[in-house]
């Protein structure tokens, strides 16, 4: 590789792993960054060497990444603790003319020993701190702000019960930037003036921001807006947001509290008050009260993003306005206020009109970020919806329940065609309700507290095949070789 490149240590949380891969891509795109990685990648390992073309690079990725714990200069990598201590001081040897500035006098440091998957007591992470004599520092030690921030890190593996006898890697570099997980806390549901039943968690709704691509000053609309939890992680990424939903109640925060102590809800609490709450309120729009069934918009608006999480029939009903033929004889007259009558919106109608929406409204390389429910016992790919004019470039999955779980799908649309616009296909089995198909499954599988357990074990069967385990003679599930990562070595 060019010798331009450097490399990085991307540190993740381990949390919500099956979704870090799709918003560092996002990222990358978001600020039109290179980067490369190893031939042995694996995205579910909590480190990622890879290689940025400088330092701003990485200040960028991570000035947005709620997967990021932090980012660090690579300065030594191994999978031999003998050999790393030989590694380190011949980097640094080797840079000195780059690295000078960072031991001076007047550069305080600090030096963080860190593990994951073995326990370090405090007097071992000192004795590792003081295998490191060799490091050049003249500069005082500051342990709460310090200039120069070096970690060091030792990797033992994925899985707690089985720890190999040496660790998988040794990591040590240079601190340049943490991740945007002070976020989540930021705009907590706790804190949060208005919140409804189904409020979107701040991470995943921050995540869904970053895989939708959303930019300062774009347009992006939340057709099943809800409490506004969407068009919050939208705004605080600078987007002008608009958003629309069939519920009057929840919309103009009418309806029941949700938080247990509270009785009645405030005469201020809506999804205006919760931009204004976090200083964006200058990005808000409007939210109307339309049924997406029938399309309110005019066909020359276009959108950045649409990102939604449409109702299930689980928690929230699916309801659109229902389409009479015929006015009854016992209708009232003209002029008296009408309510009109809802229906079922049916899950595969619910998701055509997503569909064929976004590919009307959605601009040339803009994105629809949608959720979608599935059965965990006969998902497959082929189930997920698919439109000639949208591409499916993401794919994550939360799980639920021991019965269920959710799909982030991340669409781009790559084709304008009109005669395409309404391509919309869902496999057959996909058709029936989501709430029906949810229910037939647990009534047939919840049988006695015996066939219960039985069937949890066979859910942890199959997640552990599918990480590379196999079953020793002891019972016990084990990374073959000794551990997932060292057969890669």
């Amino acid at each position: 590789m060019a010798s331009s490149w450097k490399k990085y240590v991307l540190w993740f949380a381990q949390e919500h792993v099956d979704f870090r891969q799709a918003e560092i891509a996002s990222l990358l795109r978001v600020w039109n960054i290179p980067m490369n990685t190893a031939k042995n990648h694996r995205p579910e390992n909590p480190f990622w060497v890879v290689e940025l073309q400088g330092e701003e690079d990485a200040r960028k990725l991570a000035s947005r990444s709620m997967s990021l714990r932090c980012i660090f200069e690579l300065w030594s990598h191994t999978n031999l603790l003998g050999a790393f201590h030989e590694q380190l001081n011949g980097y640094i040897k080797s840079n000195m003319a780059t690295l000078g500035p960072l031991f001076r006098e007047d550069r305080s440091f600090k030096v963080t020993v860190e593990t994951y998957n073995k326990h370090f007591s405090q007097a071992e992470k000192v004795a590792k701190i003081e295998t490191l004599h060799y490091l050049p520092v003249t500069g005082p030690v500051n342990l709460k702000t310090p200039d120069v921030h070096f970690w060091y890190i030792e990797f033992w593996g994925l899985d707690p019960m089985n720890v190999p006898e040496a660790p998988l890697d040794v990591l040590f570099g240079r601190w340049v930037a943490d991740g945007r997980r002070d976020m989540i806390n930021e705009i907590s549901l706790k804190k949060r003036k208005f919140i409804g039943n189904t409020s979107m968690d701040p991470q995943l709704s921050l995540l869904m921001a970053n895989q939708g691509l959303v930019r300062q000053g774009d347009l992006v609309l939340d057709p099943f807006v809800g409490s506004g939890s969407l068009l919050v992680a939208a705004a605080k990424f600078g987007a002008y947001v608009l958003g629309s939903d069939i519920d009057y109640m929840t919309v103009h925060g009418k309806s029941k509290p949700t938080r247990v102590n509270q009785k009645v809800r405030e005469a201020d609490e809506n999804i205006y008050a919760n931009l204004k709450q976090y200083g964006c309120q200058d990005r808000f729009v409007d939210v109307l009260i339309s049924d997406f069934s029938r399309s309110i918009w005019n066909t020359n608006l276009m959108f950045d993003s649409i990102i939604t999480d449409p109702p299930y029939g689980i928690r929230e009903a699916t309801e659109c306005i229902e389409f009479k033929t015929q006015r009854r004889a016992t209708c009232l007259n003209e002029g008296v206020v009408h309510y009109p009558s809802t229906s079922p919106y049916q899950f595969d109608q619910l998701y055509r009109d997503l569909m064929n929406f976004s590919a009307r409204y959605l601009k040339l390389g803009g994105r629809l970020v949608c959720w979608f429910p599935v059965l965990r016992k006969d998902f497959t790919d082929e189930m997920l919806p698919r439109h000639k004019c949208l591409k499916l470039v993401a794919n994550s999955e939360q799980t639920l329940t021991v019965y269920s779980a959710r799909r982030l799908l991340t669409y781009e649309k790559v084709s304008d065609r009109v005669e395409d616009l309404d391509s919309y296909e869902l496999a057959q089995a996909m058709v029936d309700t989501f709430r029906r198909r949810y229910m037939n499954m647990v009534q047939q599988t919840s049988g006695t507290r015996k066939e219960r357990r039985a069937a949890l074990r066979d859910v942890g069967r199959e997640e552990a095949l599918r990480r590379g385990k196999t079953l020793d003679a002891d019972g016990k599930w084990k990374y073959m070789s000794g551990g997932g990562d060292k057969a890669d070595k």
